[in-house]
């Protein structure tokens, strides 16, 4: 897991390609990365220490987060798509004393926080001085100090301001990897001859984390600028992916091209259709496996590290909606008093037996994920049967609780998705004089069709062909569903657009 020992072994190999062919080699990785690490500390950055990284999708990205990685650094990637406040929030929570940013992201970066020290790469941008010229003359050789750094990752902020989850420092010299890379080759059989597509944005913990597990491996890592659903077959056929990892929104866009495109591109390199993120529709999930075969692994995590749950094909057709039996952490299903629920209810999930985590500079929301017996929770809701599968549910600030009755939003998007007039679907609960909240759908249209109240009424009648008729939205909306580039809904948003005082 030493990026020196490949480099020495396949110093041509590509570590890191991106969708239009640039090639990193496993020699120039090494080499920029050490210099970089030199950089750090000729800064007088030691274990413990915080950089910031702000960046899209590109290869310039991967010399720094591994020098940061190979010298015990604590580094956290900037989601390059929040506002200028919320992202001077994280680097200014982080605590980080050195920011390098992408030149293409200038006017965000020169809205960050004036650190100690504050790099650009790849152009200029006032205020930052060029870590190309920095660096140039340094050693390219390992630093004499080197040990395992981490990232240090910040929530997605569906429900409000991104949390900083602080990770304990490995302690272990540079090469012994972490926890995850050990799994990844484990359980996922990553080895020198994966070839890992990546097609999310790499400020997420699970494609940084993956694409630099395939490279611990000694495979190549193909990462994507953004995701296209076609663009992702030609890539698999041009790089001979075996490894690739998607979110459920996703699969739905690759689902929805036409059969002659699917048809037109050769998959059989692919051994291993990753996905997660965020729960995966049922229907959605079989007829992938009906067109790759069952090749899909789903799990079930989190970036405070506090469970993993995992299930392949195979096992999930004989458990249809599961996420699989834990990997990490033991599961316990609790009713509102915290008290463990029977088997197969329905209840909020807290975990035992994983390392301990810490929201950054936040002990009043580090203190709300745990509870006096030390078990965390993340805020999911769901079951477990009794051979231990787990079935999610929702988040408890999703639920919908209309005339006294819980409804789950999923059910009803999920009845949604593969309609071929649906492109995009949320459901939220709003407010109702009668019925406390009532369902509400909002939609995107697939282009070319229509919405209005025959719409509405072909949706709803579909819809309760598949649940009960009083989770059947009573309210319809025809517009673009706000998400985050890892696939998730952006309730908050559309909670917001749809409170009495912003609708009256």
């Amino acid at each position: 897991m030493d990026l020196s020992v490949w480099a020495a072994a396949q110093p041509d190999k590509a570590a890191v390609v991106d969708a239009a062919g640039a090639v990193l080699s496993y020699a120039d990785l090494e080499a920029r990365s050490n210099r970089i690490a030199h950089l750090f500390r000729s800064l007088g950055l030691q274990p413990g220490d915080h950089v910031a990284i702000l960046s899209e999708n590109r290869l310039d990205l991967f010399p720094v987060v591994w020098a940061a990685q190979r010298t015990g650094l604590l580094y956290t990637p900037v989601n390059w798509h929040l506002t200028a406040g919320e992202a001077a929030y994280v680097v200014e929570n982080c605590g980080a004393t050195v920011t390098i940013a992408s030149a293409t992201l200038a006017d965000l970066a020169m809205a960050l926080p004036e650190v100690e020290h504050r790099f650009c790469f790849g152009g200029s941008i006032p205020g930052h001085e060029s870590l190309e010229d920095r660096v140039r003359g340094l050693p390219a050789t390992p630093v004499p100090d080197q040990c395992e750094g981490s990232p240090m990752l910040y929530s997605s902020g569906t429900t409000g301001r991104p949390k900083g989850i602080l990770p304990p420092l490995p302690e272990a010299p540079f090469g012994t990897g972490l926890r995850f890379d050990h799994l990844m080759q484990a359980s996922f059989g990553f080895t020198a001859d994966t070839v890992y597509l990546s097609p999310g944005p790499l400020y997420h913990a699970a494609p940084l984390g993956w694409s630099l597990g395939a490279m611990r491996s000694g495979g190549t890592a193909v990462i994507m600028d953004r995701f296209d659903a076609e663009d992702v077959l030609r890539l698999v056929e041009r790089d001979r992916v075996t490894h690739a990892q998607f979110v459920p929104t996703m699969l739905v866009r690759m689902l929805k091209l036409p059969a002659d495109v699917r048809a037109r591109y050769d998959l059989q390199s692919l051994r291993l259709v990753i996905h997660a993120a965020a729960p995966c529709p049922v229907e959605v999930k079989r007829a992938m496996i009906d067109w790759l075969g069952p090749i899909l692994i789903e799990f079930y995590a989190s970036s405070e590290g506090n469970c993993f749950f995992s299930i392949d094909s195979v096992t999930w057709l004989a458990h249809p909606g599961s996420v699989g039996r834990s990997v990490l952490g033991e599961v316990h299903v609790c009713d509102e008093s915290g008290a463990e629920l029977a088997t197969g209810e329905v209840g909020q999930l807290w975990f035992s037996g994983a390392a301990p985590f810490s929201y950054h500079g936040d002990p009043d929301k580090t203190a709300a994920a745990y509870d006096a017996r030390g078990w965390s929770t993340l805020g999911d809701l769901g079951r477990v049967d009794e051979e231990g599968f787990l079935y999610l549910a929702d988040r408890r600030t999703d639920l919908i609780i209309s005339g006294g009755v819980n409804i789950y939003p999923r059910e009803v998007e999920e009845a949604l998705i593969l309609h071929p007039s649906v492109l995009d679907v949320a459901v939220i609960g709003v407010a109702d004089d009668e019925f406390g909240q009532r369902v509400h759908a909002v939609v995107a249209p697939t282009p070319g069709v229509v919405p209005g109240p025959e719409l509405e009424a072909e949706l709803a009648a579909h819809v309760r062909l598949h649940v009960a008729g009083f989770k059947v939205p009573r309210s319809w909306s025809f517009e673009d569903v706000p998400r985050l580039p890892s696939g998730k809904i952006l309730r908050r948003v559309l909670l917001e657009r749809y409170r009495p005082s912003a609708v009256s």
